[in-house]
């Protein structure tokens, strides 16, 4: 029996990650981070702006996700997401202009708490990776 599974990350552009043998993923969701293991069970779960990390042999990936849904099943995970980016590919002024983006959002009067959540928490984590 393996302790690794399936692992597809898809954006609206493309198939952005397809791997056969990962063997832990941490996302970021609502109920706070939540690692997947092998045999892990069933689960649809919706992420917030945070980090992904893949483990997978002796490798170690590191990805930046705004939002998505995850769904786990039959030792297969799938993460749907309209952003997501490599950390190692984010450049320094793709960073600032991220941070520029979510602080002019939280000056909408008009944003609900849960917009307010989502702009404070992008902030937070890509503050982290400046």
């Amino acid at each position: 029996m393996s302790d690794s599974f399936n692992l597809e990350i898809v954006n609206p552009e493309k198939l952005f990650l397809s791997l056969d043998n990962v063997s832990e993923v941490v996302v970021p969701a609502f109920e706070g981070d939540m690692g997947i293991l092998n045999d892990h069970i069933s689960i649809i779960s919706f992420l917030k702006p945070g980090i992904i990390k893949v483990f997978s042999s002796n490798e170690v990936k590191e990805l930046y996700v705004e939002d998505g849904i995850i769904e786990f099943s039959e030792n297969s995970l799938s993460i749907l997401t309209s952003r997501i980016i490599d950390i190692k590919e984010i450049k320094k002024d793709e960073l600032s202009s991220m941070i520029n983006e979510a602080n002019e959002a939280l000056k909408d009067k008009n944003l609900d708490d849960h917009k307010i959540f989502i702009a404070n928490q992008k902030i937070d984590v890509l503050n982290g990776l400046n």
